[in-house]
């Protein structure tokens, strides 16, 4: 499938986990639902009847690549709404007079700050897990830090940064021992590996389409069967009355469709030609600045298509800003001209130094082989003279 329009003329995209093109087969998918079919799905004339049979289509779809029914998937407007629906909602509903909440150091911000307004309104209890060198969570940490208070455990699937993947299946396992609920951020997972909620053993899994080629403001939240939640919109009986409001069918047919097109793509292989390109830039920078290039992260348990690296000798922002012609992230955040270390790589124990090298490079769907040469030529460069400038003074 050739690219969207535009794409191919800007820099080199080596920014996917902070978002994705919408890919074209996944526009074609919506578009009459922005148009023609414009009824509502609640209503009871035969205008709401395509919309009915898409919105049912597309929670199946979305359902299908996740191993869940689709009753269980409920559409949210964004990972971060999916995430307060599960969070707030299970605290709330848990009945617990303190609620105690147990997540980890490097989560999105979307589930550490639902978990500070929690304990700032609501007076729950949280616990933060701290993460080993590779960005993992220990279940054994996890099963000590459990109480019998403990309503909800959120430990997300993948990093954003290092494409970490944590070990969910145990930590699942550790919450049900002590009566918890499991909730996991699968955002940047879903798509790029296979995840079924059956065998992962979650109860709330947020799935974001914005990170799999569907437009930003589609995502969705699966809801085992059984788990009650305080819905985050109070009305109607949308979404199980979770979330109440007329459904946005267009972007929900877009999820759904863009499922479709992630579950093909695992089944053939996709994650296998991404890791092999993933490796080749890798390789190429390490061969061409030998000893300066250091891995952030697993080598193994991440994503494939996620290079999380650190160049000794300069700063992530001033190489890409040396290197020209590639869209890529870095390990810091500027705030008022100064720089900060990435919070996930501090977590992991990181110098500030090497937090501040860092570079994230993510690929996708329409990276080439072309793409991975271009880019390795262009950070090398940049490095060398880097180290030879001092650019990072």
């Amino acid at each position: 499938m050739p690219p969207p329009p535009g794409f191919a003329d800007g820099p080199v995209y080596l920014d996917f986990n902070a978002t994705t093109p919408v890919d074209p087969r996944v526009a074609e998918a919506m578009l009459p639902y922005l148009t023609g079919h414009f009824g509502n799905p609640s209503s009871g004339h035969p205008y709401a009847e395509a919309p009915r049979r898409a919105l049912a289509g597309a929670r199946a779809l979305v359902a299908g690549l996740i191993g869940a029914r689709p009753g269980e998937v409920v559409f949210t407007g964004s990972g971060s709404e999916a995430d307060l629906l599960a969070l707030r909602g299970a605290v709330l509903a848990s009945g617990r007079p303190r609620p105690h909440i147990v997540t980890q150091a490097t989560e999105h911000p979307a589930v550490l700050e639902t978990c500070r307004a929690l304990e700032r309104l609501h007076g729950a209890r949280v616990t933060v897990l701290p993460v080993d060198g590779r960005g993992l969570v220990d279940p054994a940490v996890l099963a000590a830090a459990l109480t019998d208070d403990t309503a909800l455990v959120s430990v997300m699937a993948a990093n954003n940064e290092t494409g970490a993947l944590q070990p969910v299946a145990a930590l699942a396992a550790a919450a049900h021992a002590r009566g918890a609920l499991f909730h996991c951020d699968a955002a940047q997972a879903v798509g790029k590996v296979p995840v079924d909620v059956g065998a992962l053993g979650v109860d709330l899994l947020t799935v974001v389409g914005h990170k799999m080629y569907a437009p930003k403001g589609s995502a969705a939240l699966y809801v085992r069967d059984g788990v009650a939640l305080e819905p985050v919109v109070y009305g109607g009986a949308q979404e199980r009355g979770l979330r109440a409001g007329t459904e946005n069918v267009a972007l929900a047919v877009a999820l759904g469709a863009a499922a479709e097109i992630a579950a093909g793509e695992l089944a053939g292989g996709g994650p296998d030609r991404t890791t092999a390109l993933r490796d080749r830039l890798h390789d190429r920078l390490a061969a061409e600045l030998s000893g300066r290039v250091r891995l952030n992260g697993p080598e193994r348990e991440r994503l494939p298509n996620t290079l999380n690296i650190s160049v000794e000798g300069a700063l992530g922002h001033e190489l890409l800003a040396a290197a020209g012609g590639i869209a890529a992230s870095t390990g810091s955040a500027c705030h008022s001209g100064t720089r900060s270390p990435s919070p996930t790589l501090t977590a992991m124990g990181f110098a500030p130094a090497r937090a501040l090298g860092a570079l994230r490079l993510s690929l996708g769907r329409w990276t080439t082989a072309e793409d991975v040469e271009t880019a390795a030529a262009a950070l090398t460069a940049a490095a060398r003279r880097t180290g030879q400038d001092g650019l990072q003074d």
